[in-house]
């Protein structure tokens, strides 16, 4: 106060941003979960990102190539893959739930995916290994095959050794 005027002090106030809390598009996540996992469709894998706080479906297919070229240096991101095991005596499907995180995600994002990861874990329930990459050497089918025979227990063949 100065000479009876009152003065008002204006403070400004930004409000904080506060992460938004990650949401799934479940129906379209579970489709794409249960496309890899049908006998009657060739879908081998399907890789889910984020759009804002949304976990949704990025895209699905066959070629484990094209899968591997989809995660990016930047990004956060999960994939789903089918593959098959064995050998000449019993062929059976195996599936891997992997989580990526590019090493150029902060630490706040890379912090999230712990929780975000639970959330997609919900629908993606039936793997037999989960993996974790965050660079594009990881993404190795056989690094996955590797994963999977650990995981998996015996694999018998015929017993014939070539001398």
């Amino acid at each position: 106060m100065s000479d009876g005027i009152e003065v008002e002090q204006i403070v400004e106030s930004k409000p904080r941003r506060m992460p938004l809390a990650t949401s799934l598009d479940k129906d379209s996540i579970r489709e794409a979960y249960e496309d890899v996992r049908s006998d009657l469709t060739d879908t081998e894998w399907a890789v889910f990102k984020f759009d804002g706080p949304q976990i949704v479906v990025h895209d699905r297919g066959q070629c484990f190539e094209q899968f591997r070229q989809l995660f990016g240096d930047a990004e956060r991101a999960f994939g789903y893959i089918r593959i098959q095991m064995g050998d000449e005596m019993s062929k059976r499907k195996k599936f891997i739930f992997l989580t990526w995180i590019g090493q150029e995600v902060g630490v706040i994002q890379r912090a999230k995916m712990s929780t975000d990861k639970a959330l997609i874990k919900d629908v993606l329930n039936n793997f037999a290994v989960e993996l974790q990459a965050g660079v594009e050497a990881e993404l190795d089918i056989e690094l996955f095959r590797e994963a999977l025979n650990r995981a998996g227990g015996a694999n018998y063949g015929t017993g014939i050794r070539d001398n």
